[in-house]
């Protein structure tokens, strides 16, 4: 059969459906997507020429298993198509100036940016780098030149356009020699955060949204939590995200530690229940067409930060077990693994006071062969948090960045994230430092997940039908449920709620974001059916209503100093709060990003509250009105003082610190009788 060039875009349907063995054969005619290759065809069946030799090459038969497939393939791969496929770096659309200082706001296109991003700092902590370093490639160039095939999408931008451009780098994947398709990583998309920061979310998207990773901890309900990995993976896979650098399978055992916000909470029974529910959901029970690639982390934990001190930083460098929990820590990574999470990522933390050698983990041989590979098991994918090379080296400052590739390597990272530019990971391999047999063994296991998601078949995806699903009313409404039951009730002692009908509210939320003026909104919203009046102030009113959303800062404004929980040193304003509640019945809701404490307003006053991880204003009003009854658990404990937060040990978690240590306790919570 012979097609026009001139079609931009061919797939062929059959009606019946490809079935795939374990080892990766399929029965039945794919579903081929294509742009500019021939499709061969033999006997009655269709297959795709990606190397563009007239024949049928073993990786591009879909009938043989993905081991004969990955072999062929890797004999065909030069060196350097090798070594780019060992990087994974940010892509920006075209309009996307993300990271460049002072770059006017343009619209984002589906369009490539073709413009080389060459930072003279740390991305995340703005300090100089001793060499630029190239974040990201012009878009043809990388994939063409750098033979680039994994990119981190970082834009905000709408599904049309992301299913666009995806579509558009697939086309140019499949132009080069070997028609390698290329796969898209993102963080999280789908959740009400806080901090937002690149690197950990992207933060309110037209996906759906739902609680953030606290709040889905505190639903309790495994069978949503699926339902929520199920529904976002449908979102994903719709625009081309293929794989997510998610979920964080850390224990917020340190209270201070500024990423407790991405964690499901401090117990691993309840983290491995998550992460299993997770992993299951965007995945599916194995890698398919239909799924996610997940890549959880942070190995072995990213938890117990001495101090709290995050190690993106040189003063936070260092995690350490001063109650021996290391394997405590570890439990959840055994439950990504036994549910198939296809990648792993190793922190950049260092282990102090640990039998291990003291150095980053990403270069760390023994947690990653002996306890990763060898104890528990996983034989997937090790990808490296972003910059442990050029920008975060701990423990391995001395060695040149050839001997940084050399060692990590040799501990077993498989794809490195961070640069672009693929020329000292080349030039490592050509001066013997690594073995190319040793880049093979990174490279199979690479490919494998690409095979198994079906990308050579299919890489392709229907803008219209992306722009249907993604945020689609039918997925918001699960949503809006997760964000209902997230919702913990933690003291009802006056009996305030639900506040009674014809009722007179003042209802005010405190967030000082650093960008308003005013850190008080006054609230008058509409509740259909509750016959409530919302006051403009609290004389006005019965009742006051008040929802605090404390803020450290961005993990990356961090200068090193240390961190406090107290409200005070959290951007709100303790006389404030305290002369609101003083003299009117009041109800106090609290956002916990981390576990802060509330002793500067735990006074008489405080006699009903509540604790939301990242919700709406609707959720909340449908809890305090009594039209959903509250049934959310606290994911952590709450310290009972400053005092206690400074004796914690980091790798604790507070339901097992000394009695009296917590005020709100793990598992907290009450409902409406």
């Amino acid at each position: 059969m012979k097609f026009s060039k001139h079609i931009k875009f061919y797939c062929l349907f059959i009606l019946s459906i490809g079935i795939t063995s374990a080892f990766g054969q399929q029965s039945v005619q794919p579903v081929l997507g294509k742009r500019s290759v021939e499709i061969l065809q033999i006997k009655n069946l269709q297959f795709k020429d990606l190397n563009k030799n007239k024949k049928l090459d073993k990786y591009e038969d879909w009938r043989l298993p993905y081991d004969v497939r990955i072999k062929d393939l890797i004999s065909q791969m030069t060196l350097e198509e090798k070594i780019g496929f060992m990087i994974i770096s940010t892509t920006r659309l075209a309009g996307d100036n993300s990271f460049q200082a002072n770059a006017p706001k343009t619209e984002i296109t589906s369009g490539f940016n073709e413009e080389d991003l060459l930072q003279p700092n740390n991305m995340f902590t703005r300090k100089p780098l001793p060499n630029p370093m190239m974040s990201a490639a012009g878009t043809t160039k990388g994939v063409l030149n750098f033979h680039l095939r994994h990119f981190i999408l970082r834009a905000n931008t709408s599904a049309k356009t992301m299913a666009e451009w995806s579509n558009n780098l697939q086309a140019l994947s499949e132009s080069s020699r070997l028609g390698i398709p290329s796969i898209v990583a993102s963080n999280p998309r789908n959740h009400v955060t806080l901090d937002a920061s690149i690197g950990l979310s992207v933060g309110t998207t037209v996906f759906s949204k739902w609680p953030g990773e606290l709040g889905l901890a505190a639903m309790r309900d495994p069978k949503l939590t699926r339902e929520f990995a199920e529904i976002a993976a449908k979102e994903w896979t719709s625009v081309g995200l293929r794989k997510g650098y998610m979920y964080m399978a850390d224990l917020a055992t340190e209270p201070r530690w500024q990423r407790i916000e991405g964690t499901f909470g401090e117990d691993a029974n309840l983290t491995s229940s998550m992460i299993r529910e997770i992993v299951l959901g965007f995945q599916g029970t194995k890698l398919g067409k239909n799924s996610v690639a997940l890549t959880t982390k942070h190995f072995p934990g990213g938890g117990p930060q001495e101090d709290g001190q995050d190690s993106h930083f040189d003063w936070g460098k260092f995690a350490h077990y001063p109650g021996g929990m290391f394997d405590y820590h570890v439990k959840p990574f055994k439950a990504a693994i036994d549910a198939g999470t296809s990648s792993i990522m190793p922190y950049y933390s260092a282990p102090k006071g640990k039998e291990f050698e003291n150095v980053g983990f990403s270069y760390n041989k023994a947690v990653i062969q002996d306890i990763l590979r060898k104890k528990l098991g996983f034989k997937g994918i090790i990808n490296s948090d972003t910059g442990p090379i050029d920008m975060m080296p701990w423990g391995v400052e001395n060695l040149s960045i050839l001997e940084r590739y050399q060692k990590a390597i040799q501990a077993g990272v498989d794809i490195f994230s961070g640069g672009a530019d693929p020329a000292l990971l080349l030039e490592t391999v050509k001066k013997g430092l690594v073995t190319e047999s040793r880049i093979n063994e990174s490279i199979a296991r690479l490919l494998k997940e690409k095979f198994e998601l079906g990308l050579f078949e299919n890489p392709y995806v229907d803008v219209e039908k992306a722009v249907k699903i993604v945020g689609s009313q039918e997925f918001q409404k699960k949503a809006d449920l997760a964000l209902r039951k997230s919702i913990v009730l933690l003291r009802n002692d006056a009996q305030l709620l639900p506040i009674k009908k014809k009722t007179k509210v003042y209802f005010e939320t405190y967030y000082d974001n650093g960008r308003n003026k005013n850190a008080i909104t006054v609230n008058k919203p509409k509740v259909e059916n509750s016959n409530l009046e919302f006051v403009n102030t609290k004389d006005e009113a019965d009742v006051v209503l008040l929802w605090l959303i404390p803020s450290g800062g961005s993990l990356f404004s961090s200068q090193g100093k240390p961190i406090e929980l107290s409200l005070s040193k959290n951007k709100i304003d303790v006389a404030h709060v305290n002369e609101l509640t003083k003299d009117k019945p009041s109800i106090v809701a609290i956002n916990y990003t981390n576990p802060w404490v509330i002793s500067e307003i735990d006074n008489s006053n405080l006699k009903t509250v509540l604790a939301t991880f990242g919700t709406t204003q609707d959720a909340l009003l449908d809890i305090v009105t009594g039209v959903y009854n509250p049934t959310g658990r606290m994911p952590f404990t709450t310290p009972i003082s400053d005092k206690a937060v400074l004796e914690n040990k980091s790798d604790v978690p507070g339901f097992m610190e000394p009695k009296g240590y917590g005020l709100f306790m793990f598992g907290s919570g009450i409902g409406y009788k």
